[in-house]
C-alpha cells in the first residue's frame, strides 16, 4: 500500500504584513492602511495547507529559541501537524518576513531567514526514517540548497516522491533536478529555470518543456488567474481556474503545493490533482494573510457545490 504520509521540509517565519494602496518604489514612503502579524514561512504554510485539506503531515523545520519560534510551533501543533522535528536554534532568531500587499492583492516580500538558514543535513538524521516511510516529500527554497539536495537524493533512493516548489526563484543544478518528481515554478521561477520569459500559456508550455528536458519528470507552471500548465512526462495539459477577486496572493503558491501533495497522496490522477490545487489556491487569494488564508477541505467542497 502506498503511504499517504506527507513530509514537509522548509521554513517557518513570522510574517509582518502591511496593507497599502500600492507597493512603494525605491525612495518612496507610503502611508499604509493596516498592519498585522501572521505565522508564515513557505514550509509552515504548506504544512498547514496539507493538514487543513485532510493530509497526514510531518513538518521538519528550524526556528529561533524565541517567542516567535515557540508561538509558531504551538500554532502548528494545534493544526494537527506532527511538530516533533521542529528544531530550536540557540544562535539565530526565528525567520521574519516583511510583506507589503497592494490594493490589487499583489505583494512584495523581504525575508530575514534567521534559523531557517541553519537547517543543515546533520539536523535531519533523526527524521530520515520518517522520510523513508513517507509517500511524498514537499520542499521549497527558503532553507539551504545543500539540505534540499540531501533530502531529494535520500528520498529518491527510497522511492519517495519528491515535490519541489522552487521558491524563492533560484538556479538549480541538473543533479538536483534529476531527483525531483514534480517541480512547481510560478512564472518568474519558470523563466529563471528555462531562460524563457513566461507571460502567456504558450510561453509557459515552452518553459515547461525545457525544464522537463533538464530531467524533472513532471513540471507544473502556476499562472495565477490563468491557471496552470502541466508537462506530465512530456505531455502538455492546461488547467483553467474560475475568476475570483484577489485580495492577497501571499500564500497562493503554498496552498497550491500543499493541496497538490494531498491530492496526489490520495492517488488522484495528476491533472485532477492540479485542478484541486488550483481550487484551493483560488479560495486563499480572496483572504488576507498567509496561514489565515488557507482553506479547509470542506470549503473546497462547498465552493464546488456553489458553482
Amino acid at each position: 500500500m502506498v503511504s499517504k504520509k506527507i513530509v514537509v521540509v522548509g521554513s517557518t517565519n513570522m510574517d509582518m504584513v502591511v496593507k497599502t494602496t500600492h507597493i512603494p518604489v525605491p525612495g518612496e514612503t507610503v502611508l499604509a492602511g493596516s498592519f498585522f502579524m501572521n505565522p508564515g514561512g513557505k514550509g509552515a504554510n504548506q504544512a498547514v495547507a496539507v493538514a487543513r485539506l485532510g493530509g497526514e503531515v510531518i513538518f521538519i523545520s528550524k526556528t529561533g529559541n524565541d517567542i516567535f519560534g515557540k508561538q509558531s510551533a504551538q500554532l502548528l501543533d494545534e493544526e494537527g501537524i506532527n511538530t516533533y522535528y521542529i528544531l530550536s536554534d540557540n544562535e539565530l532568531p526565528s525567520g521574519v518576513a516583511l510583506i507589503t500587499v497592494d490594493q490589487c492583492g499583489e505583494n512584495s516580500i523581504v525575508v530575514a531567514s534567521g534559523a531557517n538558514a541553519n537547517l543543515f543535513p546533520p539536523d535531519l538524521e533523526s527524521a530520515l526514517d520518517e522520510i523513508a516511510k513517507a509517500g511524498i516529500v514537499l520542499m521549497q527554497l527558503e532553507i539551504p540548497i545543500d539540505t534540499v539536495f540531501f533530502i531529494a537524493q535520500y528520498a529518491a533512493t527510497r522511492g519517495v516522491r519528491v515535490i519541489l516548489n522552487p521558491a524563492p526563484a533560484n538556479l538549480l543544478s541538473p543533479e538536483l533536478l534529476s531527483h525531483i518528481d514534480i517541480i512547481t515554478p510560478n512564472k518568474t521561477e519558470a523563466a529563471m529555470l528555462s531562460g524563457i520569459k513566461v507571460n502567456s500559456i504558450e510561453s509557459a508550455k515552452k518553459a515547461a518543456k525545457i525544464i522537463y528536458e533538464k530531467g524533472v519528470k513532471n513540471v507544473v507552471v502556476t499562472m495565477g488567474s490563468q491557471g496552470a500548465v502541466i508537462c506530465q512526462e512530456g505531455k502538455m495539459h492546461v488547467v483553467s481556474v474560475k475568476k475570483v477577486e484577489a485580495l492577497d496572493t501571499t500564500a497562493a503558491g503554498d496552498v497550491f503545493n500543499g493541496a497538490l501533495a494531498v491530492a496526489l497522496s490520495e492517488e488522484k490522477p495528476f491533472v485532477n490533482a492540479v485542478e484541486f490545487a488550483c481550487e484551493a489556491a483560488a479560495i486563499s487569494v480572496m483572504r488576507l494573510g498567509a496561514q489565515s488564508s488557507i482553506p479547509y477541505r470542506n470549503e473546497i467542497i462547498a465552493s464546488k457545490v456553489a458553482l
